[in-house]
């Protein structure tokens, strides 16, 4: 499958759904481009033989494990003067409506940025990339009981930041 495949058709096809995956675990728009533009820097050396490896998945499987080790390298080297702030400012929600899918997002997105990163991306490799815990471990490079402990801490954490508006998000 992707013994056709070239990089460039690649990057093409992927770089839109590992930005979400990086947007989710990051919650910034222009970290998560940085993100994925690093993740396709650090494969292109290797599209070779990433071409001849696991087929079409298991480049997928690479990219987002690039991806995952470039957010957490990301997280740990960081030095910035950003501010960390509980909610959003009122001018990135004007015109959005309470309980539409923007809403929902956004609070959803709010509610991962107070998870420490670790627990962030392990809860949006679990649950939204909808990875097995041992394809969670791995990508992570931990052992499946931690994925386990990381989730279960991350989700506890989350019913209690969503609140009322956990029962939206399990809806449609």
């Amino acid at each position: 499958m992707t013994e056709g495949l070239d990089f460039d058709e690649f990057a093409a096809s992927r770089a839109r759904r590992l930005f979400h995956i990086a947007y989710l675990m990051c919650g910034d728009w222009h970290q998560a481009q940085d993100l994925v533009q690093t993740t396709l820097s650090k494969m292109y050396p290797v599209w070779g033989r990433l071409r001849r490896g696991d087929g079409e998945a298991g480049v997928d499987a690479y990219a987002r494990k690039v991806l995952l080790r470039c957010y957490l390298s990301h997280r740990r080297l960081r030095r910035s003067t950003e501010v960390a702030v509980a909610e959003f400012p009122d001018e990135l929600v004007v015109g959005v409506q309470e309980g539409s899918a923007a809403a929902l997002r956004i609070t959803l997105v709010a509610a991962l940025r107070q998870l420490p990163p670790r627990n962030r991306a392990a809860v949006v490799l679990r649950y939204l990339e909808d990875y097995s815990l041992e394809e969670t471990a791995e990508a992570m490079g931990i052992t499946v009981s931690a994925v386990k402990s990381l989730n279960s801490r991350s989700m506890t954490r989350l019913r209690a930041i969503l609140g009322p508006d956990r029962a939206l998000l399990l809806q449609d």
